[in-house]
């Protein structure tokens, strides 16, 4: 009978190292701060001097939007002149969905396809703002894509996310391009 006192007090002692090891664990978690919205704490960019150098140094018109509503936040803002000129600049929309506008010379198809993640074109088009835009699904964003021979000469420019067709639209529709 001694080799199952020895078993018992084993398993007796595992059990409450269980025990104080959970205990420990709910400690912190009530303690330590935590966001239980879920939402990221995305700081809000003022992108306007990227801006400026952006529309002095790029050979093409850049777009970024105007009169948007205070809701929309920009998070991200880059101008790329080593590679293809390459703007772009990210906003996290009213409903916490992602939307960019980019903006390069680089090769069309190859830009098309790293902006919108791998959206492909639908043959649909859209006429916002005067201009043409052909939607592109399926891939990680979906995306309203400008050609250059479509308004915008020297450059493609996608409005790609994970935003809503309506939202990449209100996005294109407050672009303004300089």
């Amino acid at each position: 009978m001694a080799g199952t006192n020895g078993k018992q007090k084993t398993a007796r002692d595992m059990v409450l190292s269980l025990g104080v090891i959970v205990l420990a664990g709910l400690v912190m978690w009530l303690f330590i701060p935590h966001d239980d919205d879920g939402e990221p704490d995305l700081k809000r960019v003022d992108y306007s001097v990227e801006l400026i150098t952006a529309r002095r140094a790029a050979p093409y018109p850049v777009a970024a939007p105007e009169g948007l509503s205070e809701d929309w936040k920009p998070t991200l803002v880059r101008y790329r002149g080593d590679q293809f000129d390459a703007w772009h600049l990210g906003f996290r929309a009213p409903d916490g969905e992602y939307v960019a506008i980019e903006q390069s010379t680089e090769k069309p198809s190859a830009f098309v396809e790293e902006a919108s993640q791998g959206a492909q074109r639908t043959g649909k088009t859209e006429e916002i703002g005067g201009r043409t835009w052909t939607r592109y699904t399926g891939g990680r964003y979906d995306a309203l894509v400008l050609h250059d021979t479509d308004g915008v000469k020297g450059a493609t420019t996608v409005v790609a996310g994970t935003g809503s067709f309506d939202q990449l639209n209100q996005m294109v529709a407050a672009l303004k391009l300089a």
